[in-house]
């Protein structure tokens, strides 16, 4: 069956919140909850940006039932892979084995503050491919020494593990990053609702006899008692979505956000992301993921402010609605 997830949403709120809303969310029957893994905001609008690593911690003793993922951590620049895979193993280990790692090439609105040059997207790819070789070897208790050309690791290897492997999801974005990283990772990560690419990382494992795959999605939604208040909240905190990743991984600060946004209207937003009351028009908007072969689906509520009464009003409803809605058998 699809899987439905809750996103939290470290650049619109503190840790302390981030924590109460993960408990709340797996009360309300949420299945997985991942974690968006920043240094800055989008936009000095939204406000926050605690490191997600501490905050997925605490989640994982607060909580009992949900897997737990970052979506995505970039481990090629704020964090050397052998970092990465120690992290990711003992989270595993905290969580009893709930975790999945969701790997990224990043954007320079993070990456930056470490002080090295942005790379242009192929070499990112290059340094992501490296970092995945890396993570899966110490992940699956590998003594390990490495020379590549962007890391070097000297005779590392995990002391704390849990009992299974790490699984290791990745965000592709294309066919050249499909070919690229399907028999890297174990699933596959990708906001778009777009068939082609997941059909090519099925069959491309299926070649290679590799085990079946999960693909998991994410969509912005903004549910409020008044649409209005939901239109504005969104465009206000939320209207940097629509400049796609081949925009937004390149942009360096939230002013770079706020020049590239300046003309998006309110109308622009609500086009875009169902905003409002109408459980019926989120699962509309939900239904191109499972469409396009999804099995998994994160829904990411915008805004702190009206958080919690998503969760204690709206959140059970909508699943409902949407498990009533989506197909039986996926992937």
């Amino acid at each position: 069956m699809v899987r439905f997830g809750y996103t939290l949403m470290t650049e619109q709120s503190g840790p302390k919140e981030l924590v109460r809303y993960a408990v709340a969310a797996e009360r309300a029957g949420f299945d997985f909850e991942v974690s968006s893994d920043h240094y800055f905001p989008w936009l000095d609008e939204m406000g926050h940006s605690p490191y997600a690593w501490t905050v997925l911690g605490a989640v994982a003793q607060a909580t009992e039932r949900v897997e737990l993922m970052t979506y995505v951590t970039c481990p090629t620049m704020r964090y050397h892979p052998a970092v990465v895979a120690q992290k990711a193993a003992t989270l595993a280990v905290l969580s009893d084995e709930r975790f999945v790692l969701g790997l990224g090439a990043g954007e320079n609105l993070n990456e930056h503050v470490v002080g090295e040059r942005w790379p242009a997207v192929g070499e990112r790819h290059d340094m992501l491919e490296e970092a995945l070789v890396i993570i899966r070897h110490l992940l699956d208790g590998d003594h390990l020494t490495f020379d590549g050309d962007h890391f070097r690791v000297d005779s590392a290897e995990l002391w704390d593990v849990p009992e299974r492997p790490v699984e290791i999801g990745v965000a592709v974005s294309g066919e050249q990053s499909v070919h690229r990283f399907s028999s890297l990772a174990d699933h596959l990560i990708s906001t778009q609702p777009e068939p082609e690419p997941l059909k090519l990382w099925r069959q491309l494992r299926a070649d290679d006899d590799l085990p079946a795959s999960r693909a998991i999605g994410q969509i912005p939604i903004c549910w409020d008692r008044d649409a209005d208040a939901a239109v504005e909240r969104a465009h206000r905190t939320f209207r940097w979505f629509g400049g796609g990743w081949g925009v937004n991984a390149d942009l360096p600060t939230t002013r770079s956000f706020t020049d590239a946004t300046q003309f998006v209207r309110p109308e622009d937003v609500a086009a875009s992301i169902p905003c409002g009351p109408d459980l019926d028009a989120v699962v509309e908007a939900v239904k191109a993921f499972w469409e396009a072969g999804f099995t998994d689906i994160a829904l990411v509520q915008i805004g702190d402010e009206g958080q919690q009464a998503f969760l204690d009003e709206a959140a059970g409803p909508l699943l409902e609605k949407l498990r009533a809605a989506a197909p039986v058998e996926q992937g």
